[in-house]
């Protein structure tokens, strides 16, 4: 019988299994940032193991509130920066340096198919684009993932989702995934891995195959996965040109983790997005959605185009090309946040950035301050704001206030008109 990528990377990583259906795993890339990191670190000290168990493999960055907005959140960046420098951990991403941890991390190339991956934050399901097992943990698991290199998971069924067809235009992946959160609800895939398969998957770069699997906790995934292939292989190759002789070569190595065809789902989705519209949520669940057809007309006090989620430079070029010549509706304040430096300066180069400014946004450092309501666009009680993010929970983005999620292109369109607008009549 086959295994589907899940089940091969937990056979390919088993350090053990002290319990019937608990395994112990080695991990590939532990991932740290200054919002959950921190409480590792003080265990850890307090208990007399401030240790890492490889440098290499550990991933640091300061990406939450950046630069500091108070004591607080500076002792908090105090922290993770004095234990990077103590334990001589090189890939520490500190203010200047630093980007949102989903899309820098795969930016810089640390994220392999097959590979294990843990963080302490809901969204490492990203990285699962790659066709690797990545998942946020707690406080608990991360210091034993610091300390020892594993994390210990109850092995995942797997819901192979095929999206078939092709994405009509002004539709992309984030609705795509929003309307797949809406067809199983928020716990549709719960202690599940969501298998993101088919025509329009394979169609997709790599930032949008990140988009897809970003949102797999909204549905209650574990985590999200892509099979990999020649996208995955031309993202990665500046990274690993030296580790294969050719592409060829990287993509029969890469392959290998695919599902095998006759693998054992728990469940199998076949949706056809050929008719699929704009996409937007309502209420405060991620399940809670309606086309942008239905929803159109509705006020918005601020747009924000930016997070782990659409950040990237595709996400910029999309919202850029609607905002091209034109202003934001007086009503709103348009807020834009690359994801990485590097986003912010290939954005310059390419003038997206201009765009932004001219047509009336506020362009701030890459952060995430604003997706969870602690910096640089916290909305006041009774706002609503029309987010490229991925979560809309009541207060999420300031206490009392509203967030619709939707993608680049519906956003800049709903930032033109001060009203969720449909961006198919801006291309």
């Amino acid at each position: 019988m086959g295994q589907t990528t899940a089940e091969k990377i937990f056979a390919s990583h088993l350090v053990d299994e002290p319990f019937s259906g608990t395994k112990v795993l080695k991990l590939d890339v532990v991932m740290c940032h200054e919002i959950t990191t921190p409480i590792a670190i003080a265990d850890l000290m307090a208990r007399g193991k401030d240790r890492v168990f490889d440098t290499s493999k550990i991933k640091a960055v300061i990406d939450h509130v950046t630069p500091s907005k108070d004591t607080k959140t500076a002792t908090q960046a105090k922290m993770l920066r004095d234990w990077a420098r103590r334990h001589n951990i090189k890939d520490f991403f500190d203010i200047g340096a630093n980007g949102v941890c989903h899309a820098l991390f795969p930016e810089k190339g640390f994220i392999r198919p097959g590979y294990t991956v843990i963080m302490g934050d809901s969204h490492t399901c990203t990285h699962g684009a790659f066709g690797a097992f990545a998942a946020g943990v707690g406080t608990t698991d991360l210091e034993v993932g610091i300390l020892k290199g594993v994390c210990a998971f109850r092995e995942p069924k797997t819901i192979r989702f095929n999206l078939n067809g092709t994405l009509p235009k002004g539709v992309y992946a984030k609705d795509a995934i929003l309307h797949v959160i809406g067809l199983i609800g928020v716990n549709g895939a719960t202690d599940r891995v969501m298998e993101f398969r088919g025509p329009v998957v394979e169609a997709m770069t790599m930032e949008s195959r990140m988009t897809l699997c970003n949102m797999a906790i909204e549905a209650g995934g574990t985590s999200g996965i892509c099979m990999p292939d020649k996208v995955t292989v031309e993202y990665l190759w500046p990274f690993i040109k030296d580790e294969y002789a050719s592409k060829e070569e990287a993509l029969a190595a890469f392959i290998k983790w695919c599902s095998d065809e006759d693998a054992v789902y728990d469940q199998v989705y076949n949706i056809d997005l050929s008719s699929l519209e704009p996409t937007v949520t309502f209420g405060y669940k991620p399940d809670q959605v309606k086309t942008v057809t239905e929803i159109a007309g509705e006020p918005v006090d601020q747009v924000y185009i930016g997070s782990c989620t659409n950040g990237r430079l595709e996400d910029l070029r999309i919202a850029a090309g609607i905002l091209k010549g034109k202003k934001i509706a007086a009503t709103v304040r348009g807020i834009m946040s690359p994801a990485t430096p590097h986003i912010y300066q290939e954005a310059l180069k390419e003038g997206l950035i201009d765009i932004f400014m001219d047509a009336g946004f506020c362009v701030t450092n890459p952060t995430c301050g604003a997706c969870l309501g602690m910096s640089n666009g916290v909305l006041a009680e009774g706002e609503v704001c029309a987010s490229t993010t991925n979560r809309n929970f009541m207060g999420r983005m300031g206490k009392g206030g509203m967030v619709h999620l939707m993608s680049p292109a519906t956003s800049a369109a709903t930032a033109i008109e001060g009203k969720i607008a449909d961006p198919r009549k801006y291309l």
